[in-house]
């Protein structure tokens, strides 16, 4: 497993162990696999439990599946120098991960799992003192990712658009960027997390085996 970076001198912000970074559009799955790589290796994966201000979902758990907090509390935070390693704003909500959401999880030994957009993985991929893999979930095509955004409802129609419209600027955009170490095509949940799976495990065993050299 190769092109981790080496980290500079390092600050208090500074998370010395890789990162496992997942990203893609909704509708593209990756929930259910990453859900289901926690559930399978939860003494080697730890989610990072991200702020937002989007409101909860039905099923949703403050702190659990988020932080859900206002757009003047998350601000005040942003504005804080090194509390997230990432933020973001997507379809007129804030996205962030915290530094002490990640220090959760790799205190505890496991690898820290982040989902995150694009824009998030943008800027983990230029942080000097971060390292990570970033994995991109994509769905087969428009039409199959257009009727998983749609059977969920759980949001308005023009949320819906703006969500695919989103999806693929971003999905363009990933094609040629070279910020993903790995793409996965979910067209079969199974088969993409096999895939999945297989990957970050060996990530893990890398890195495991790396420390303790």
């Amino acid at each position: 497993m190769s092109g981790l970076k080496i980290l500079q001198t390092l600050p208090f912000k500074a998370i010395p162990t890789p990162l496992l970074v997942i990203s893609g559009p909704s509708g593209a799955g990756k929930s259910t696999l990453l859900n289901r790589l926690l559930i399978n290796h939860p003494q080697k994966f730890g989610f990072s439990v991200s702020h937002t201000t989007r409101p909860p979902r039905p099923g949703e758990t403050n702190g659990q599946h988020y932080r859900f907090t206002n757009r003047a509390d998350f601000e005040s935070l942003r504005a804080q120098k090194d509390f997230f390693i990432e933020s973001a704003e997507f379809a007129g909500n804030l996205y962030g991960t915290s530094v002490s959401a990640v220090r959760n999880v790799t205190d505890s030994g496991r690898m820290c799992v982040l989902d995150i957009e694009l824009m998030g993985v943008k800027q983990i991929e230029g942080n000097p003192y971060v390292q990570s893999k970033r994995v991109l979930i994509k769905p087969p095509d428009y039409e199959t990712l257009r009727r998983r955004l749609q059977k969920r409802r759980t949001e308005a129609p023009e949320v819906v658009e703006a969500r695919l419209t989103r999806a693929l600027s971003d999905l363009e955009f990933a094609e040629g960027s070279g910020i993903y170490d790995k793409a996965i095509v979910n067209h079969d949940i199974d088969l993409a997390y096999q895939e999945l799976d297989e990957y970050s495990m060996s990530l893990y065993q890398f890195v495991n085996k790396r420390d303790h050299v």
